[in-house]
């Protein structure tokens, strides 16, 4: 078993004193090298649990602890160093005039030699495949290849973790889908924990675990494959399952032997294959 990198201790949190619990009583935990995926809809409270790990808000009760470190006021620049967070809209995290400047800002603000800083913005920039834009300014630049950028400048502090929060939100189908397999080839070879917030669930089948918010609770926390059972409780909470699970059960209605929950339209092809050649 990886070692435990994140602890929600019974966590709760509320944006008013007078007003709803957004979190209720919330415990999970998140493993070294582990890609977890938090979903739920609008208002569940998954980008509050970001804001949380982050130390942009703190709990009204329970304890969250970073690397065995909890999380305070007195704690939280120092566990800062250790997470990177990319936001839904990458306008607001740009600072630098150019690609390279803003790649360089958070590298600076922690003293890093000029040396290493300028080597990790070549590993960077090359790792999510802008490094032909170093000196472009950043409103120049599409949609993926701001967030891009942004995820570039995450992880050149080298975090030991990334969150994203809504990150693909704002993108067309293509840019979600570049940005994620860009993601993806990032977590395998730099083997930081991955946690993605998002209301998509297209986006969450690599993952290897998933947590479902609803109303501020923990709903189901479980497999990619496990959760797309439950296509109709999914449904009842205001999420909707991939096309390739939908397509999966039109099939079987029409008599075609699907075994397994494919998550992605190879995996139904192999399904499809496995089924023709036993007729």
């Amino acid at each position: 078993m990886s070692r435990k990198i994140v602890e929600f201790r019974n966590v709760s949190f509320r944006y008013d004193e007078e007003g709803p619990w957004v979190l209720k009583n919330c415990s999970f935990e998140i493993y070294e090298d582990e890609w977890l995926a938090i979903i739920g809809h609008n208002g569940s409270g998954k980008s509050t649990i970001a804001k949380l790990l982050n130390g942009l808000l703190f709990p009204q009760e329970g304890e969250i602890y970073i690397g065995g470190t909890k999380v305070d006021e007195n704690t939280i620049w120092d566990i800062r160093k250790e997470i990177g967070m990319v936001f839904q809209n990458p306008d607001n995290q740009f600072v630098g005039a150019t690609v390279q400047d803003d790649v360089a800002f958070g590298m600076e603000n922690r003293g890093i030699p000029r040396e290493i800083m300028k080597k990790r913005i070549d590993e960077t920039l090359q790792a999510v495949r802008m490094q032909d834009y170093l000196l472009t300014e950043p409103h120049r630049l599409s949609g993926g290849q701001k967030q891009r950028v942004a995820i570039a400048s995450v992880l050149a502090i080298s975090p030991k973790i990334l969150i994203l929060d809504e990150a693909t939100a704002m993108l067309d189908p293509i840019g979600r889908t570049e940005i994620m397999r860009t993601v993806n080839s990032i977590q395998d070879s730099q083997g930081l924990s991955l946690i993605t917030i998002t209301h998509d669930l297209q986006e969450i089948t690599r993952a290897d675990r998933v947590i479902v918010m609803n109303n501020g609770e923990r709903w189901d926390e479980t497999t990619p494959s496990q959760l797309f059972k439950r296509k109709d409780e999914l449904r009842e909470i205001g999420l909707d399952v991939p096309f390739v699970a939908q397509l999966s059960d039109a099939f079987r209605r029409n008599g075609v032997t699907i075994e397994n929950s494919p998550l992605s339209h190879e995996e139904l092809l192999e399904e499809l294959w496995t089924y023709h050649s036993k007729m």
